[in-house]
């Protein structure tokens, strides 16, 4: 049974994503060049599966390792259009 503080965590967390989700998406350009310009390297969907194989996921985020060099890392998504970017090392 997990104890009262890390569900409280847990929960905190959830708040804090349920946030960044709504501010990223009510900001969300629609146009890629507009993000490029914003954030610098987006990938689309099939450009991110080419680059990275991801292994998590919890939005506006997912833990993602980049095959070029096994690098483990985030990158934040945007729902509409979906756009990857903001590539962090971990």
């Amino acid at each position: 049974m997990e104890s009262k503080a890390t569900m409280t965590t847990l929960a905190e967390s959830t708040a804090t994503r349920r946030v960044a989700v709504q501010v990223i998406n009510e900001a969300a350009p629609t146009e890629r060049s507009k993000l490029e310009a914003r954030e610098g390297q987006v990938w689309t969907t099939d450009e991110v599966s080419a680059d990275f194989d991801i292994i998590g996921f919890a939005a506006p985020m997912v833990v993602a390792r980049r095959k070029s060099d096994g690098e483990k890392g985030t990158l934040f998504f945007q729902h509409e259009p979906r756009f990857y970017f903001g590539w962090q090392k971990a």
